[in-house]
């Protein structure tokens, strides 16, 4: 599959959470997105200021304007199908792309639990309490920085040979 298929079919399937998206369909429709942004960035620091830097071996854009804004969000649907047929691809639920989030809820909550402990502890509870959320928050900020890297491996991986659970083989 090639790019300009791979930018089609991901917004063909705008919304399609069901069936398999193969490697270079996934991959070639990031890269779209990548692209996307990076040329919108400039357009946007252009028509509404901002600050395009050309450095030898590298491109950076900053701007304030809306085009960004309104791509990406016009492109998180399909973004997000896209990835979640991806991880169907390798057998995987398409619900594996989403644990850096559920991982950031959960230390989230439980800091706001920790938090609210913390005012209701009294002397030595309180100690106990600090050490052990720390402990905990530590840990839990070790899971959140592996977390992506672990999406992101499985993202790469081949596609199941035939047919999975999840539909037939991307065509």
């Amino acid at each position: 599959m090639g790019f300009q298929d791979a930018v089609r079919t991901c917004l063909r399937k705008y919304a399609t959470f069901s069936g398999r998206a193969s490697r270079p369909e996934y991959w070639y429709f990031m890269l779209f997105l990548f692209l996307g942004n990076l040329a919108l960035g400039i357009v946007d620091g252009i028509l509404f200021g901002g600050e395009v830097r050309v450095e030898p071996g590298s491109l950076s854009a900053q701007g304030n304007g809306p085009l960004v804004s309104l791509f990406s969000l016009a492109t998180l649907v399909p973004s997000l199908a896209a990835g979640w047929r991806r991880m169907h691809d390798t057998g995987r639920s398409g619900l594996f792309l989403l644990y850096p989030l559920i991982v950031m809820v959960g230390i989230s909550l439980f800091l706001g639990l920790m938090a609210g402990f913390g005012n209701l502890a009294a002397g030595n509870f309180g100690a106990l309490f600090a050490v052990l959320g720390g402990l905990v928050t530590t840990g839990a900020l070790l899971v959140l920085m592996i977390s992506p890297l672990l999406v992101l491996w499985w993202l790469t991986r081949p596609s199941q040979p035939g047919a999975n659970e999840f539909g037939p083989p991307p065509g």
